[in-house]
C-alpha cells in the first residue's frame, strides 16, 4: 500500500485558507438518513461562502433500481456543481455534520465526476465550531463555475461486477454493523444478509462517531485482509456509508477501491441475486 495524497484538511488550516485570496469551493452536504433535511441545518449556521448541496436530490440519482443512492445523470450533477461554484481545476473542500458519511460520499461523487481537488473537513462542521471559528448564516452567491463532469475518475462496481470480484479472489467489504451483514435485522432494507464471499468490517472500526479516521498505519492494519495486488471494493446500505469506506482505504493507500454504488439496496432488487446469513469471514 502506498501513501496517499492529502485527503482531509483540519478546521484551523482550512480557516487559513478561507481567509486567503482565492479561497476553496465550500459545499456543505449536511445530512440525516431519515430526516429532517440538512438545509435546516445549514440555515441555522455554516462556515462562510459555503453552498448547500443536498445528497439526496443533488448527487445522486432517484432511488429506484439502482438502489436508494444511485449515480446522478451527469449533466445535472455537472449543472449543480456550476451553480455552487465549482471551477476547473479550482480545490474543493466539503463537509458535513459530522460522522464524515455525507462528505465522504459527496468526496467520491466529484472525484468520480473527474475533479481531482478535493478534501473532507475532518470531523465536519461540529469539529469547525468547537475550535469557535466563525460561523454565518446569509446564503451567498457564488459566481457560477465551468466545471465539467466526467464520468469515471473513480473505479464503480454494479452487481455483477461484486460478484466477479468476489469469483475473481479480490475482496468485498460489507461496512454495515455486524448484526445487518449476518441477516440478524435489517432496519431499512425488505432483505437481510449480505452478498456471499464479502468480509465484514463495519464503519465504526476505522471511523469514530465524530467522523475521524484512524491513523493511515492504522488503517492499513484494519484493511490488511485487502492485499496489495488483489482488486477491493466496498459495499454498505445505499453507497453513502461504503464511500467513506473508500475514503479510509484511500487513506490507507488503495486509490483503487471501487465502490458499489447500489450497494446493498441495489443487490436485492433482483431475487435470483444469492443472500447469505450468519458469519462467513468477518473482522467485525
Amino acid at each position: 500500500m502506498s501513501a496517499s495524497p492529502a485527503l482531509l484538511v483540519e478546521p484551523a488550516a482550512l480557516a487559513a485558507e478561507i481567509a486567503a485570496a482565492d479561497p476553496p469551493t465550500l459545499l456543505d452536504v449536511r445530512w440525516r438518513l431519515a430526516g429532517p433535511p440538512g438545509r435546516e441545518d445549514y440555515d441555522d449556521g455554516h462556515l462562510p461562502g459555503a453552498v448547500f448541496v443536498d445528497l439526496d436530490a443533488d448527487l445522486c440519482g432517484p432511488p429506484g433500481a439502482g438502489g436508494r443512492h444511485p449515480l446522478p445523470d451527469p449533466a445535472a450533477l455537472q449543472q449543480v456543481l456550476r451553480a455552487a461554484g465549482v471551477r476547473a481545476g479550482h480545490p474543493v473542500v466539503v463537509y458535513d455534520g459530522g460522522d464524515s458519511m455525507a462528505a465522504a460520499r459527496a468526496w467520491w461523487t466529484l472525484r468520480w465526476a473527474g475533479h481531482q481537488q478535493v478534501r473532507v473537513l475532518h470531523g465536519g462542521y461540529p469539529a469547525w465550531v468547537a475550535q469557535h471559528l466563525p460561523v454565518v448564516t446569509g446564503t451567498p452567491c457564488p459566481v457560477p463555475g465551468d466545471i465539467t463532469v466526467a464520468p469515471g475518475g473513480l473505479p464503480v462496481l454494479d452487481a455483477d461486477a461484486a460478484a466477479e470480484l468476489v469469483a475473481a479472489g479480490g475482496t468485498l467489504l460489507d461496512v454495515r454493523a455486524a448484526a445487518r451483514y449476518r441477516g440478524e435485522t435489517e432496519p431499512v432494507d425488505p432483505v437481510a444478509g449480505h452478498i456471499p464471499g464479502a468480509r465484514n468490517v463495519p464503519a465504526a472500526r476505522y471511523a469514530g462517531p465524530d467522523g475521524r479516521f484512524a491513523a493511515p498505519p492504522a488503517l492499513r492494519q484494519i484493511f490488511d485482509e485487502a492485499p496489495t495486488g488483489t482488486p477491493v471494493g466496498a459495499y454498505c446500505g445505499s453507497g453513502v456509508t461504503a464511500a467513506q469506506a473508500v475514503l479510509a482505504l484511500h487513506l490507507a493507500g488503495r486509490a483503487d477501491a471501487a465502490l458499489y454504488v447500489g450497494s446493498w439496496s441495489d443487490w436485492i432488487t433482483d431475487p435470483a441475486r444469492p443472500v447469505a446469513t450468519g458469519e462467513e469471514t468477518s473482522t467485525g
